[in-house]
């Protein structure tokens, strides 16, 4: 039973920014920063203890130490550990993408499939991001519009507004926009299939590698899912909202006045990731931008401070 803070891993992809380190004091030389890994365990990318007796083990060296059971009996179903959360800044378009389901993942890839939900954090007035398609079309015409560069006209533009969400099935074609900060919650995988990335070249002057045969095989052509809308519910000392809940992960945001009592049991770790404001979760400090694990079975643990957060579980 465990309370600690993890310290990201850092992605500096082209598109990426300056406000993860501006706003929330990400300590990164990167000269952009794209995302950051708050909690992970995938080989790309692992996020490391920052508190206590195993600070500077990796999360999931942390894990092989204490055994799974920290993770809670929910995650006996996965072979591995089953998420990823990140803090996404996207100063420019990310690329027309989409992400395969597990059974295409694990036969192809060798890892999990990817599906998504997407909290927007902050972004720039009329900024957008691409998802799903406007009207169903055919395989064909999916094809073809790849070929001559007209899959544009044919997908969906969302305008985006601070504290939207968004569900990204697996096999959604999706693109974050210019302009938005996200919090994904997403299973533990590191496969894109990219589709299209407005003729743009990567550090060694080449244009980014496209996925396109692949993307044929998985993407769904049609407009996306939309997930039904979950109404505030009123606790003691702050507000919950469900965003998502699905095979692999339940996520709610938090408006915490001043105190919120919380409960890890056995079923399940609690991950929290603050968006504002400062204060305790137990006895370990946070300030924006802080990830913290708490480990199954913990039982009931307090957050003290008026912040927001993302909680999240299996």
């Amino acid at each position: 039973m465990a309370i600690f803070r993890l310290t990201p891993a850092f992605k500096d992809y082209l598109w990426g920014g300056t406000r993860l380190r501006d706003d929330f004091q990400k300590d990164c030389d990167f000269e952009k920063i794209a995302e950051s890994w708050e909690l992970s365990c995938h080989k790309d990318g692992a996020s490391v203890v920052a508190d206590g007796e195993d600070k500077g083990l990796t999360l999931e060296q942390y894990i092989e130490k204490h055994g799974k059971a920290v993770l809670g009996t929910d995650c006996e179903a996965f072979e591995s550990f089953p998420i990823l959360i990140k803090l996404i800044d996207a100063k420019d378009n990310l690329s027309v993408q989409v992400h395969p389901n597990n059974e295409y993942a694990q036969r192809v890839e060798g890892e999990y499939g990817k599906t998504e939900m997407w909290y927007v954090v902050d972004c720039d007035e009329g900024a957008e991001l691409l998802y799903g398609f406007k009207k169903e079309i055919s395989k064909e015409e999916f094809a073809q519009r790849i070929a001559d560069n007209t899959l544009l006209e044919v997908t969906q533009n969302v305008p985006v507004h601070k504290g939207d969400v968004f569900f990204i099935e697996a096999g959604t074609l999706h693109a974050i926009g210019k302009g938005i900060l996200i919090a994904e919650i997403q299973q533990n995988s590191n496969t894109t299939y990219r589709i299209y990335d407005y003729g743009r070249v990567g550090k060694d002057g080449k244009p980014r590698e496209l996925h396109v045969e692949k993307a044929k095989d998985v993407t769904r052509l049609a407009p996306a899912k939309k997930y039904p809308e979950t109404p505030i519910e009123q606790k003691d000392g702050f507000t919950q909202k469900l965003m998502a809940s699905c095979e692999y992960f339940t996520t709610f945001v938090l408006d915490i006045e001043s105190r919120a009592v919380l409960n890890a049991d056995d079923k399940s770790f609690n991950s929290v990731l603050i968006l504002e404001g400062e204060g305790t979760v137990g006895d370990v400090p946070f300030k924006k931008g802080d990830s913290i694990f708490i480990t199954a079975g913990t039982g009931s643990y307090t957050i003290d401070g008026r912040c927001k957060a993302i909680l999240t579980k299996v």
